[in-house]
Order: C-alpha cells, then sequence, then structure tokens
C-alpha cells in the first residue's frame, strides 16, 4: 500500500539552493562532533555526564553466505557504536534552522541522523552465538589471516565466519528457519545487537536491486533539495507498482533478494524499518551500501564526504565491483538486475552483462527520466518500466549522474 508524504513537495526548504549546502554542511558537523565529548552521557545542568554502564550497540548487517567445498562462508561487517545525543540534538538544531522545518520533519531528520551522529567505539572485538543453538558456541568474524580483528577507528570490522555444512544445517534446524536465514546475537561483554545471514543456494535467482527511485522514491534527477528533503526530512515512498512486482518475483519460490546502493551505511536502519515494513512489503533481503567513513584524523573520511556529496564514477565503481563480486560467489545462479535511469544503473548493469553473459537473465530498469524517448540507446535490450518523468535539475542544486560510465578503473573498496 503506498502511504503517500504528509508535507507537500514543497515543505520544510527555504529555497532550491540549500540541498547541496546541507549535504557539504551535514557530515563535517558529524564528523567534528563524534570528535567532541563523551560517547554516552547523561545531562546534568548544561554539562554532559558520561554513563558508565551504557551498553554499546553493535549493528550486524544483514549478509549472504556461499558454499565453499563443505563450509558455508559468510561475509560479516558489523559496526560498534553508542548514541551520542548531545551531537544529535545540535545537529538537528542547526538543520532546523536551515531549513525551517515542520515538527514531524524536525523528529524524523532526528531519528535517521542517529546513526549519522553516533560515536564509533575503536578496538573492540565482538562475540556472538547463533540464536538457538544447543552449544552456544561462540563466533568471532576473522581477517584472511584467520584472526580476530578489533574494530577500526570507524568502529568497523569486515571479514568472514565459517560454518561446517552440518553444523549449518543443525542451526537452521534449531532456529525453524524459514527460506534459509541464519540468526545471532551478540554475547561479548557490553555489546548488543543481533545479526542474520541467508544462506543461499548454489543454483536459483537473484534479484540484485537498486534502491534509490528504483523501489524508494528519492527524485534524484531533481537535484540536491529534493534528494535531501526526501532521504532526511520527509517520510519515505515507495515507488508505484514496486513492491507488487517484488513480490510476484518472491513467490516464484527460489528468487532471494539484495539490495545494492550507493547509500551510505548509516541509512541501513532507516531503510531497512521503511522497506521490509508490512506496509510497504519488498522482500527481506541482504543489504550492500556505501562507506561514509567520519574518523577525523584519516584521509579516507575527506574523501568519503567529497563523494557523498557527488555522483562520480567512485560510487559506479563500488557497485559494480560489490555485485561483480556476487556474481563470482554464486557461478551457478543467473541475475536479474533491477535499477533506474536516474543514474548510471543501465551502464553498470549492461558492463556486468558482458562480463557474465550467462548469468544475467534480464535487466529491468525503471524509467524516471523518460529516456526510452530522449535516450532510448541507453535501454537497449533491456525491460523498461514506464514511469512519472522527473526532470533533471540544472546549475547548482543539480545531481549530475555520469551516464558514459564504464568500468575501467575501480578505485574504491567497499
Amino acid at each position: 500500500m503506498a502511504r503517500a508524504s504528509t508535507h507537500p513537495r514543497s515543505c520544510g526548504l527555504k529555497h532550491r539552493g540549500f540541498g547541496r549546502r546541507f549535504a557539504l554542511l551535514l557530515m563535517p558537523l558529524l564528523v567534528v562532533g563524534c570528535a567532541w565529548g563523551s560517547s554516552s552521557e547523561t545531562r546534568t545542568g548544561d554539562r554532559a555526564v558520561p554513563d558508565p554502564d551504557a551498553s554499546e550497540n553493535v549493528t550486524f548487517y544483514p549478509t549472504y553466505g556461499y558454499l565453499e567445498d563443505d563450509e558455508w562462508v559468510v561475509p560479516v561487517r558489523y559496526w560498534v557504536w553508542e548514541d551520542r545525543g548531545l551531537v544529535s540534538r545540535v545537529v538537528t538544531r542547526v538543520a532546523s534552522s536551515m531549513a525551517g522545518l515542520e515538527p514531524q520533519q524536525v523528529e524524523t531528520f532526528r531519528h535517521r541522523l542517529r546513526p549519522f551522529s553516533g560515536d564509533s567505539e575503536w578496538r573492540q572485538r565482538v562475540t556472538f552465538v547463533f540464536e538457538d543453538d544447543p552449544l552456544g558456541q561462540e563466533y568471532q568474524v576473522l581477517d584472511e589471516r584467520g584472526r580476530a580483528p578489533r574494530t577500526d577507528r570507524n568502529g568497523v570490522v569486515e571479514g568472514k565466519v565459517r560454518i561446517p555444512a552440518q553444523r549449518a544445517e543443525e542451526l537452521l534446524a534449531a532456529q525453524g528457519s524459514q527460506g534459509g536465514w541464519l540468526r545471532w546475537e551478540a554475547v561479548s561483554r557490553d555489546h548488543s545487537g543481533t545479526g542474520q545471514a541467508i544462506l543461499v543456494p548454489s543454483e536459483g535467482t537473484s534479484v540484485i536491486s537498486d534502491i534509490d527511485d528504483t523501489i524508494r522514491i528519492t527524485e534524484i534527477p531533481a537535484g540536491w533539495s529534493v534528494a535531501v528533503r526526501n532521504t532526511f526530512f520527509d517520510e519515505f515512498r515507495e515507488a508505484p507498482g514496486m513492491p507488487e512486482l517484488y513480490q510476484e518475483w518472491d513467490g516464484e519460490g527460489d528468487v532471494l533478494f539484495h539490495y545494492v546502493s550507493g547509500t551510505p551505511w548509516q541509512m541501513y536502519e532507516s531503510l531497512s524499518e521503511f522497506l521490509f515494513h508490512e506496509e510497504t512489503g519488498y522482500p527481506e533481503g541482504t543489504m550492500h551500501f556505501r562507506t561514509v567513513r567520519k574518523n577525523l584524523v584519516s584521509i579516507s573520511t575527506w574523501r568519503d564526504l567529497r563523494s557523498l556529496v557527488s555522483a562520480g564514477a567512485e560510487t559506479a565503481d563500488r557497485k559494480y565491483e560489490v555485485i561483480a563480486g556476487m556474481m563470482e560467489d554464486f557461478p551457478d545462479r543467473t541475475f536479474r538486475l533491477v535499477g533506474d535511469t536516474g543514474e548510471g544503473d543501465p551502464e553498470i548493469y549492461r558492463s556486468l552483462a558482458r562480463r557474465f553473459p550467462g548469468q544475467v537473465e534480464e535487466i529491468v530498469i525503471r524509467d524516471i527520466t523518460d529516456d526510452r524517448t530522449l535516450r532510448p540507446e541507453r535501454l537497449e535490450g533491456m525491460t523498461v518500466i514506464p514511469a512519472e518523468t522527473i526532470e533533471r535539475a540544472t546549475g547548482p542544486d543539480a545531481i549530475v549522474a555520469d551516464l558514459r560510465w564504464q568500468p575501467q578503473s575501480v578505485r574504491v573498496l567497499w
């Protein structure tokens, strides 16, 4: 069921120049804020006081497992962090004064800001157990050398967990798993969080889906002001007809879903709440987003901030490599690639089809810029879903997409 925004489209922005300035200001504010003050805090008058009993959040991002010989290999990414209430309040106040927000928009922004303003915890090592495991066996994410790394300065660990195939079957049975999902929870001291991974059969069909303007209305071609409003301030809206299409595919029985987007990982919580809510109705799946680091002393942070306010080749390179990696993990599966014309999805997907000609079953593109009329060569050989046309913005507010992208030099890893 589609849910319209409670705010008119013009609401909440003083003028069109706001969007890019807000995007340029938001992340530096958070970077500086997260270098200031205590991680978890209570208030005594006007003074922030550390809370020694605060638990650290562990966000495990939904992932998949692939079978390698007699083991399931599960790539895992997790983030250890604490709420930063004071920073959130300050940034919300600044944004409200810039944008002239209504009360509901302020609350929406505060909720979506929470992971951006969270304090990343350094040198943490998380231990977890699978739910309902009668053995209670503890696991840790391992790096390529087989060691359990600690979180980096951005609070993140990336690595793999290996589970013997027979053991995985026992865990699935113990959990009464539906669809091959395995669930776990953090048990290390002062850590709180749950995660899940789907064990993907070697054969079948995977839908790899973009998010912005493919299944959620973002209106990126309309420019920064509109895209920022739809991302941070207004209620999310599903793209008309797309939940029903995905439900139809889900009903085929052997279809799994992977959501790959240039959206920052910090949007994971808000987007998953929306996409997989029963009123929205998208099938649950794995999530693969973009890294936006916040550590003040890292040059990578400033590179990430630069890419956050551009639609350059780095985002397309990263998207291409993530999808290519999944295709390499599952050489006997076929893939439906679903995107839109607002950015470089047709070019990325066409390049993947050339590289993996036997695996790409179909490319489905939601045409939001009337490319079927203006640039039909972009959509040649693809299944086109006509959509309401979004006029491309011009001038400083425009988000310029690279429609001539080619997979030449991949410069950034996810």
